[in-house]
């Protein structure tokens, strides 16, 4: 991945020059962030303007971003990750650096030459918390959250830890990463298409409710089981939730954060509570890819669109082909479900939207991945990520070959404050039968 701080992306966006420099050189950068790291990184450009620098390259910053973009494209990697969010959104500011994040990009913890962050991960089955009459069903949700918090926290103490800096790590600051799959399952089930602005309010809303309750259940385990070691000094100890902390961001950056400061819920006891008893976790949320549990399961993964709406699938046991029951449900309660109807699926390679005998509503609401709006689907990303305190995986999907979209995708996520991204999905030219 590449772990970009916010100073590069505003040289990017002034069509300016960038300074590359030997970390030999300049070994205190990679544990700044924010203005202390811009404060540092100008003064090592004059140095290098006087000559005093041994290695240095200077290059237009747009130059070296679209280097970046055209591997990207080609293939899915680097990752664009963002330095300045990643660490100035942490609650565990006050011990140490958010460095780089983890594999899947959704773990964003402090790591140094004593202690190597690990991270006890699970994730919530939104598909399992639908009411028979099409509703978010809140009190279930709330206890499997509350349940899930207090599952994470036994792992700190059940695990076994391979390093003394792993053990040291998790120990002292006993994070855990609670996430959600089967958005694309609750979304189907509310009858809301994935572009559409409920789906916006739904993320929110639901993002929100998770994050209170595993907020609220790490406090009371501290209540119960005592505060984490390093909790004193904290962004919790100060008050500060993830929702405040996007003013943070703001301020720092010098530049708008474009993501709603809306909640719905009363926090007031949630502040009370961890203002009283503490955190047991240093961190509580983090949304990973999930795609394997998700099949176990028998959800869509993680916070993705549906990939297909018909698709093979093979294993040791032969072919099956794979239909979304959710478009077979209503195409059946519409009258349209019939071999015609398959085969015009199959011949389309599952994608609705060329097929006029089905409804606008349904067309819209069975878009498959890449024919959402990347860009929209980053405004779910960054409406959810308000609540969070770590990150999610979320890759994103793009048809076409457009050098300028894929700049403005990626310009639109860090303008809207996400922490990382993770894979860059693309078309290919072609496509097997």
């Amino acid at each position: 991945a590449n772990w970009i701080p916010d100073l590069f992306m505003k040289r990017v966006l002034e069509d300016g020059p960038w300074t590359l420099f030997s970390p030999d050189e300049v070994p205190d950068l990679h544990h700044l962030y924010g203005r202390a790291f811009e404060t540092a990184y100008l003064a090592y450009e004059e140095k290098a303007r006087r000559g005093e620098m041994a290695l240095f390259k200077i290059l237009p910053a747009a130059q070296l971003w679209r280097k970046m973009l055209t591997m990207l494209f080609e293939t899915g990697h680097p990752w664009i990750t963002f330095k300045d969010p990643c660490n100035l959104r942490s609650p565990q500011d006050h011990v140490g650096v958010v460095h780089c994040s983890n594999l899947c990009t959704e773990i964003t913890l402090n790591t140094s030459a004593d202690e190597t962050a690990v991270c006890n991960l699970g994730s919530v089955n939104l598909a399992q918390h639908v009411t028979a009459d099409g509703r978010l069903d809140e009190a279930r949700l709330a206890e499997t959250v509350a349940l899930a918090m207090r599952m994470l926290d036994n792992v700190i103490d059940i695990c076994y830890y391979p390093t003394t800096e792993a053990a040291r790590s998790n120990q002292r600051h006993r994070p855990v990463g609670l996430g959600i799959m089967g958005l694309q399952d609750l979304l189907f089930r509310l009858d809301i298409a994935f572009s559409d602005r409920l789906a916006l309010d739904t993320c929110d809303q639901v993002m929100e409710f998770i994050s209170y309750h595993a907020i609220l259940a790490s406090s009371q385990l501290a209540a119960e089981r005592g505060a984490y070691a390093s909790f004193k000094g904290s962004k919790w100890d100060r008050g500060i939730f993830p929702l405040d902390t996007l003013n943070l961001l703001e301020q720092e950056r010098g530049l708008p954060v474009d993501v709603s400061r809306e909640s719905r819920l009363d926090w007031r006891p949630v502040r009370e509570q961890v203002a009283q008893y503490g955190m047991r976790n240093s961190n509580t949320m983090a949304i990973a890819p999930t795609a394997t549990i998700a099949n176990i399961a028998g959800c869509f993964p993680s916070i993705e669109p549906i990939y297909k709406n018909l698709y093979v699938k093979a294993n040791i046991s032969g072919e099956f082909t794979v239909v979304n029951s959710y478009l077979v449900e209503d195409l059946k309660a519409l009258g349209l479900w019939d071999q015609e109807m398959l085969d015009k699926l199959k011949y389309l390679d599952g994608n609705v939207a060329q097929i006029p005998e089905i409804p606008e509503r349904l067309r819209d609401k069975y878009k498959e991945a890449f024919d959402v709006d990347p860009i929209w689907s980053l405004r779910l990303a960054a409406a959810r990520g308000k609540w969070i305190d770590q990150s999610q995986s979320h890759n994103v999907f793009m048809r076409g070959t457009s050098g300028k979209l894929l700049s403005e995708i990626y310009l639109s996520a860090w303008r809207l404050g996400l922490k990382t991204t993770y894979y860059l999905r693309t078309l290919a030219a072609t496509s097997a039968e």
